[in-house]
């Protein structure tokens, strides 16, 4: 069965990328880079929204803006924010090559983290296999703490 049909029988499932932050220090230099990149684009006369562009065209790219996916960011190991996708374009480079273009939401949700093994590219998961926004859980943690301790102590089930 094909991804397409599997995304038609299966409504109301939410499908999210997850990708690594190649580069990124910290959340804070995640964001920093991406306000930079905004910056870049007004100052061009472009529409400032975040954009990733990657090499190859997500096949299921129709069920991830149907079901309001998210690119959650790996930095360092660790899942820590995500961004809801708002669109998938083409971007021709200069090598004349066909890229695709993931449009984010401004802003990135921090989210609980969860130690991620290595990949390349990126990956298709569902909501259920997400880790919860920040927002979302209680006040016991503090928002201090280094992210990959967190992620460590919520393996160990301290947290």
């Amino acid at each position: 069965m094909d991804a397409r049909a599997l995304d038609d029988r299966l409504p109301g499932m939410t499908l999210n990328m997850r990708k690594l932050s190649v580069g990124s220090e910290s959340l804070d230099s995640l964001a920093e880079f991406q306000a930079m990149r905004r910056a870049e684009r007004r100052a061009r006369g472009e529409p400032d929204f975040s954009r990733h562009i990657t090499r190859m065209w997500p096949k299921r790219a129709d069920a991830i803006l149907q079901s309001g996916g998210s690119m959650y960011w790996i930095i360092k190991g660790v899942m820590q924010a995500r961004q809801p996708i708002l669109d998938f374009e083409e971007v021709i480079g200069a090598d004349g090559i066909r890229r695709c273009g993931i449009v984010l939401a401004p802003g990135l949700i921090p989210v609980a983290p969860r130690a991620t093994r290595p990949f390349q590219g990126w990956r298709y998961f569902e909501a259920k296999d997400a880790p919860p926004d920040l927002t979302a859980l209680s006040g016991d943690i503090d928002p201090a703490m280094p992210p990959e301790m967190l992620a460590e102590l919520r393996e160990l089930g301290l947290v």
